[in-house]
């Protein structure tokens, strides 16, 4: 923000066209917190929707540490992707009351009070191998403040076990579907709902999956018109994105 924008903000709260809740919006969306090995990004909630998130892998625990301490400063629900069990340890030492979820491998830290529930979003796997990308979704959702369900081997090489679940994902404001090998559940599950589908491929299946990449291309191309994609084993990504779309809807709805 140049000067001549703060003086205009200025002068608009002056004359009563802004209140303050609103420059203060203004000031922090592009605000960064410096730690000894980070920019941290504590404005990014009023830019995009929802706090910086960290990927965790690769980074000293100690670093993860001092982020979530900035965030929890500046009144930010911390959210860690992709943590070992070590570093995991290390935060939680810290911050006893974080959830820690081993299977998705996340962590996140509750803030002040707890906020009413914004949309609903399921989410669908194809197998139980496809489990932990699944959890990642849902742990992204709950961070969202998101209704979230989670629906478990349902695919495709059981084509009855559908149906029976078809109910729980009725009025969702999205929904998430997990899979791997041939990657077709999305396409069948967006032949059923109203919503946005999106499809996350995962690294299962034998050598000719290609790491997920046979999913990948799969599920591009997929015949249901409903169907998006994210990246190989990008549950976290769908869970933000399906955040934003639960966020929007519910303030549609509001």
């Amino acid at each position: 923000m140049t000067t001549a924008d703060l003086r205009q903000l200025l002068e608009r709260l002056v004359a009563g066209e802004v209140d303050a809740d609103a420059v203060l919006a203004h000031l922090s969306s592009g605000a960064s917190v410096t730690t000894d090995d980070a920019q941290v990004d504590v404005g990014r909630r009023n830019r995009c929707g929802f706090p910086e998130v960290v990927y965790c892998e690769g980074k000293p625990a100690e670093s993860i540490v001092r982020i979530f301490e900035v965030q929890q400063q500046h009144g930010e629900t911390a959210f860690g992707t992709r943590l070992s069990p070590e570093q995991a340890s290390v935060v939680l030492e810290r911050f006893p009351d974080a959830i820690y979820n081993a299977t998705a491998r996340t962590i996140r830290l509750p803030f002040g009070e707890q906020q009413p529930l914004r949309g609903r979003v399921a989410v669908v796997t194809a197998g139980t191998s496809d489990r932990p990308v699944a959890e990642e979704a849902v742990e992204t959702l709950h961070w969202t403040g998101c209704e979230t369900e989670l629906i478990v081997d349902v695919g495709v090489a059981g084509p009855h076990r559908l149906p029976e679940h078809l109910h729980r994902l009725h009025n969702s404001d999205a929904v998430i579907v997990v899979a791997g090998m041939e990657g077709a559940l999305p396409s069948v599950v967006g032949g059923w709902v109203d919503c946005p589908v999106i499809a996350v491929p995962t690294s299962v299946g034998y050598g000719a999956a290609f790491g997920g990449l046979a999913a990948l291309l799969g599920m591009l191309n997929s015949c249901a018109s409903n169907v998006t994609v994210v990246n190989i084993d990008a549950g976290f990504k769908a869970g933000y994105v399906a955040g934003l779309i639960a966020k929007r809807a519910t303030a549609a709805r509001d």
